[in-house]
């Protein structure tokens, strides 16, 4: 079984993991509505996508 032979040092163990860091997501809004939404994806406010109707939204009730 494979054994290390010398202990892995915080510059390498940090280099090697460089490329975990989580990124914010990238908000764009909506050309429809103007709500804030993800790229190639659905407008969760309007259920529009690239112009055309695809999602049906159900209006919420305002308290």
């Amino acid at each position: 079984m494979a054994v290390p032979k010398k202990k892995t040092s915080k510059s390498k163990k940090g280099m090697r993991r460089s490329h975990h860091a989580l990124r914010a997501p990238n908000f764009s809004p909506c050309p429809d509505c103007g709500e804030m939404r993800l790229p190639h994806r659905a407008c969760p406010a309007c259920g529009r996508y690239r112009g055309r109707q695809v999602v049906q939204v159900e209006a919420e009730d305002e308290v």
